[in-house]
């Protein structure tokens, strides 16, 4: 099945959701970056809240960045999300490894750990990107966006994600939702959503028993007019690229480039994201620096 990402909204424009899912986009990411299933599960969780995130924007040329960086073994989990669909991400650790929590999950919190923040910037074309900071309240990714959403932004939010892996670590399902409440709802419906959601099975659970994202959503709203607006393909995809490579050699300064050509060395430069390994002769250093120069 593909990709999907759906937008709309609930009791008559009361609620607005976004729902993801996301398998292939995660399974490519786990397989670009080797990682282990809770590595999986960590990164997968952050790709698939990107994507939902970004689809809130309202320009082609605004850009997602967020971070979770909890002091665990994980280390930070960065994820950059577009407009378009478009996410890519990487994990510091992608071969941590944690025992199963108490409830016989993949302990992405463990992994995360709780000593430190969720960042969250957006460059919306302003003068300056916005920030947002909060403490990181479990690590398992889901609950720290929603404290983001309802501490920073204002805004009452529920947001679940999950990644389900398979013993040989490639993915079974991957999917998520972003649920608001409009300014306006009543507190009825509210407290109706929450029930359901408490209630219903893991959205990946859903999703791996032949359930679409729509089915997730309407079962989440049966009953309050569930209308989807808009349908988006999410993808991971990186825009590294020889030339961007270059500029970055280029922006260490003369001394250091000079100092790696007269040593005869060549570099091997290695993209974050999508592990693209871009190869400099030592000539190449050398042409480099004239052009710096």
């Amino acid at each position: 099945m593909n990709d999907t990402l759906i937008i709309g909204t609930a009791a008559e424009g009361a609620v607005r959701f976004i729902g993801a899912e996301t398998t292939n986009l995660v399974n490519e990411a786990s397989s670009i970056h080797e990682c282990s299933a809770t590595a999986s599960a960590a990164l997968g969780r952050m790709l698939t809240c990107g994507a939902m995130m970004a689809s809130m924007f309202k320009n082609e040329q605004d850009l997602l960045t967020l971070q979770i960086k909890g002091g665990g073994p994980a280390g930070a989990v960065v994820v950059t999300a577009y407009y378009d669909g478009r996410v890519k991400g990487y994990i510091g650790n992608p071969q941590v490894e944690l025992p199963r929590n108490e409830k016989g999950k993949l302990d992405v919190g463990g992994a995360i750990g709780k000593e430190g923040n969720l960042t969250v910037i957006k460059d919306i074309g302003l003068r300056e990107p916005y920030v947002g900071q909060i403490p990181i309240v479990s690590g398992e990714i889901g609950d720290d966006l929603t404290y983001y959403f309802t501490k920073s932004e204002q805004t009452p939010s529920a947001v679940g994600a999950g990644v389900l892996v398979k013993e040989d670590l490639t993915i079974k399902a991957a999917g998520g939702f972003i649920i608001q409440m409009m300014p306006g709802a009543s507190e009825l419906v509210a407290d109706m959503i929450m029930y359901r959601l408490e209630e219903m099975e893991s959205i990946t659970e859903q999703l791996n028993s032949g359930k679409s994202i729509e089915d997730v959503i309407n079962g989440v709203f049966d009953g309050m007019s569930p209308k989807i607006m808009e349908h988006r393909v999410p993808f991971f995809g990186c825009d590294c690229s020889n030339d961007k490579v270059e500029k970055a050699l280029i922006s260490i300064g003369v001394r250091d480039l000079t100092e790696i050509y007269e040593e005869g060395k060549s570099e091997e430069i290695k993209c974050h994201f999508c592990n693209t390994a871009y190869q400099f002769s030592n000539e190449d250093i050398g042409e480099l620096l004239r052009r710096s120069r």
